[in-house]
């Protein structure tokens, strides 16, 4: 449901309902940020975790939007997750930059940013299962020399422009793509309607910090 329909609903105005989303936001990412240090007081440091990135848009097609993501995958639970800007590819790249000039790639700082939130929580040498994008590895070294980077041959989705969700067969990052096909289905803005796509990076971040919540706390209690 989009913030206009939620006012419509309860009969208020959309500022009212757009002032409760930052503040709900707000609480989402303190609730994340004593869960994580929670994991921490436990001792509880995971020696495995995957690392991949979902794509939306904000506004167009022409104006991608990566979001990067770490999940626990004995669990499920989403440790981290971020949203950035990206530069279009393929036959929308030449179009996107005559309509809205270049675009910057903030893909690298944002999975700095990720990786950075579950430093705390990893063993020394931790390995961090990805897919084989060739720019995995350069990142996870960056952060940090003692994780190990390893990666699988992804799979093609069963569902075009849903990447997440796989045919059948054995998915060696199951724990990530499930997570990011509820991720899809319960976060509006991805929903890939133009009513519903987001118009601000930072609020698509709010909106994915309030499901992280509502994931970590209800669906994968």
């Amino acid at each position: 449901m989009t913030q206009r329909q939620i006012a419509r609903v309860l009969k208020t105005s959309r500022k009212t309902v757009e002032r409760k989303f930052r503040f709900l936001a707000a609480q989402a990412r303190l609730t994340h940020q004593q869960f994580l240090q929670a994991l921490v007081r436990s001792n509880n440091k995971f020696d495995l975790i995957q690392f991949d990135e979902m794509e939306t848009f904000e506004r167009s097609k022409c104006l991608p939007v990566s979001i990067p993501l770490i999940v626990e995958p004995k669990t499920r639970k989403i440790l981290a997750i971020g949203a950035c800007s990206m530069p279009a590819k393929g036959l929308l790249a030449a179009i996107s930059v005559k309509k809205y000039g270049p675009r910057r790639d903030e893909r690298v700082e944002c999975a700095q940013r990720v990786f950075k939130q579950v430093d705390p929580v990893l063993a020394p040498a931790a390995c961090i299962f990805t897919d084989q994008n060739p720019k995995y590895p350069a990142w996870i070294n960056t952060h940090s020399s003692t994780l190990i980077s390893a990666t699988t041959k992804g799979r093609r989705g069963c569902v075009v422009g849903q990447g997440e969700l796989k045919g059948g067969g054995f998915d060696p990052l199951f724990s990530l793509n499930h997570s990011c096909a509820m991720i899809r289905a319960h976060v509006s803005r991805l929903f890939r309607r133009t009513w519903n796509t987001t118009k601000q990076i930072d609020r698509l971040e709010d909106h994915l910090y309030i499901y992280l919540n509502y994931h970590n706390q209800v669906l994968t209690r």
